[in-house]
């Protein structure tokens, strides 16, 4: 990203444009010609878009700054965006410039390298906004985040912003209002996998798990299968106390679609940008991973993955206070049981351990929490199935 110093922030367009004079540069290219710079409108605020058709992430993030771009000139916002290349050769710069529908500076290779040492530029993509009163965002923020986890929202793209944008998610995160925090633009439901929607208002009051995850992800798939055997244990004993939504991170529809269809719960729609919203406010960074929501709508836990896997259903209404008891009562059992055993069944030594799931190798059955496992082969025996030799 560009780290500009203090003068670069104190920048107009107009000084900006003053530089490209003072290198020769006459005029600006649009995907309609030539823009003179005489002609550059100074009273708009201007982002320097370095980036190159070379480079992965640039063309990953170009798509999305013309979504922005589209949707802020759409609201008559006063905004231009000046493309500065990072290119080899012209046709990798034309090839680039013809996916954006703003300006950029003739390609020169020389040029274009003032630039990026003029203004910092260590990266790319990197944008750095300039407004028609020299205020910028502030030196170690970083643009290209802010836009793609808040799109249009971003605007005008400064330091103020930027805080009153986390106040916001704050108050989602920790306002105890789960329709609010699942509500985006008019849309106040989640969808079932039928394709039914279902009043994000009838969720209040249940304890609720966000589920980000995806299709194409393996460990989603496992933990998908664990979630799934938790939550029907949960509603055929709890009721309607326990839901989830999945966040979806699959990559298209068609994926999401396949999601879905394996799963018993709800979810926010695949099109819908509250996916990626959560995903920031609630600090997402890998899949699968589970937001645990308690009844009064405030998060219980980050980490619900690891709360369901280790203790199941046993472990509703996930409460601090619920785990804490289930441990003690864990340990209680595990300090009645001996270190170790041998069975009349197994040829080895079996040692007392804690597995969060395993298949009792001689009833055949699931079993979970205790177990009398072999080190020296892959075998499990549940501690009611021993047979003890004299």
């Amino acid at each position: 990203m560009a780290k500009p110093d203090h003068q670069t922030r104190s920048m107009t367009p107009g000084d900006f444009t003053t530089v490209l004079a003072s290198e020769g540069v006459e005029f600006l290219l649009s995907g309609e010609g030539r823009v003179p710079l005489t002609s550059f409108d100074n009273e708009k605020m201007i982002c320097l878009f370095f980036s190159a058709n070379w480079c992965r992430p640039c063309r990953t993030f170009t798509p999305k700054l013309v979504l922005l771009y589209n949707m802020l000139r759409a609201q008559d916002k006063e905004i231009e965006i000046v493309f500065i290349s990072s290119d080899h050769d012209e046709d990798g710069f034309n090839a680039h410039f013809k996916t954006m529908p703003w300006l950029a500076v003739p390609f020169n290779v020389n040029l274009h390298k003032k630039l990026r040492e003029r203004f910092h530029v260590v990266r790319i993509p990197s944008l750095i906004p300039f407004s028609s009163n020299g205020q910028s965002i502030e030196e170690d923020d970083d643009l290209i985040g802010l836009v793609e986890d808040y799109g249009e929202d971003a605007f005008p793209f400064t330091g103020k912003r930027r805080e009153e944008l986390k106040a916001i998610d704050d108050s989602k995160r920790q306002g105890g209002k789960i329709d609010q925090l699942l509500a985006h633009q008019g849309r106040n439901y989640v969808v079932s996998r039928d394709g039914g929607k279902i009043l994000s208002s009838e969720l209040v009051g249940k304890t609720i798990g966000l589920y980000f995850g995806a299709h194409w992800c393996p460990p989603c798939r496992t933990f998908t299968a664990q979630l799934v055997e938790v939550y029907k244990q949960l509603m055929s004993s709890r009721g309607g106390s326990f839901e989830v939504i999945l966040v979806s991170t699959d990559r298209d529809q068609k994926e999401f679609d396949v999601n879905v269809s394996g799963m018993p719960w709800l979810a926010l729609p695949f099109e819908d940008r509250t996916r990626q919203d959560l995903c920031r406010i609630f600090n997402i960074k890998a899949i699968p991973a589970l937001v645990l929501i308690g009844p009064d709508g405030k998060p219980m836990s980050t980490n619900g993955k690891s709360i369901i896997a280790l203790y199941g259903a046993k472990a509703f209404p996930f409460t601090q206070s619920s785990i804490e008891e289930i441990e003690a009562t864990l340990k209680k059992e595990g300090d009645s049981l001996p270190r170790q055993i041998q069975d009349k069944k197994h040829e080895h030594l079996l040692k007392l351990d804690m597995a969060r799931a395993y298949v009792c190798d001689y009833c055949k059955t699931p079993g979970r929490f205790w177990a009398f496992s072999c080190d020296a082969c892959d075998y499990d025996l549940h501690p009611t199935c021993v047979e003890e030799t004299c």
